[in-house]
């Protein structure tokens, strides 16, 4: 049994490969080794999302795989040349790393897009798993500035997730596909909490000032893109702002301690885990 893992540069991937690496026979995907932090036990391949033709080798052997892809309007494609080469190859089971509420209907075109590949990996004919976690703990480690608190809830909540417990999510599943077999699950932390209360949560750990500055959508778009973001993500981001800030991402549940066996952390075990980033941001 050999699990191939892709986006395998990814906060989320490098997360599966850590769990996986010494247990499992792994194979990462990338574009590129020289602009890769290799992790021990971890056999790397070279293969282009984009051009289906460099896939074949990379998934030769490949029984498994972890199929996620960077947001961006080429994502279907990409995902759609992985599915195929996973056909090709005889992979027995996919995971993907899908998107919060994906659906045709999302308010987000990453979450319609997504919609698109999840419809085409669940017809493929391959046994499927797909995880739509909430909004990642570690989308705040960049949030911080000074003692201002930016974000995307607005002055609504969100059950924030660790990408270290989607990943743990997904490693579970990989390692133990069949009763997760065709299963649709959305990872969130154990709590539902607000902008102020993350930073209160920092200011706390930190032993500094921090405030949550709003900012409307059009305000988020701005800043994005004064930060350097290209005009697509950034505009889908700003989307993210509007769906969130209606309370889009309001709720909890147990899909993390169904699949993994534990309770998802906290956020404010998060903090106390990157508090020095937390305190020099």
């Amino acid at each position: 049994m050999t699990i191939l893992i892709t986006g395998a540069n990814g906060t989320v991937s490098r997360e599966v490969l850590r769990h996986l690496a010494g247990r499992e026979p792994v194979r990462a995907l990338v574009r590129d080794t020289s602009r890769t932090t290799p992790i021990d036990g971890v056999e790397y391949v070279v293969g282009d999302l984009d051009r289906p033709t460099t896939l074949t080798p990379a998934f030769e052997g490949v029984t498994r795989l972890w199929l996620l892809m960077p947001m961006g309007p080429l994502a279907p494609s990409q995902s759609m040349n992985a599915v195929w080469a996973a056909r090709q190859a005889g992979v027995e089971h996919i995971v993907r790393l899908s998107a919060i509420g994906a659906a045709h209907d999302a308010p987000t075109r990453n979450g319609r897009l997504h919609a698109l590949s999840d419809a085409e990996l669940q017809q493929s004919g391959i046994p499927w798993t797909i995880l739509r976690p909430s909004h990642f703990m570690q989308n705040l480690l960049a949030a911080k500035s000074g003692e201002h608190l930016y974000g995307l809830l607005g002055d609504s909540r969100a059950g924030v997730v660790d990408a270290r417990d989607i990943a743990a999510a997904g490693v579970a599943i990989l390692t133990a596909p069949r009763q997760h077999e065709n299963m649709i699950y959305t990872p969130t932390g154990p709590e539902s909490i607000s902008l102020d209360q993350i930073a209160d949560e920092i200011a706390r750990a930190t032993g500094q000032p921090v405030r949550h500055v709003r900012q409307s959508p059009e305000q988020a778009l701005d800043g994005l893109l004064k930060a350097g973001l290209d005009q697509w993500s950034a505009e889908v981001l700003a989307e993210y702002r509007i769906a969130y800030g209606s309370g889009w991402g309001d709720f909890t549940n147990d899909h993390l301690a169904r699949i993994t066996g534990r309770q998802p952390r906290t956020f404010a075990e998060f903090v106390g885990d990157h508090r020095e980033h937390f305190a020099n941001a």
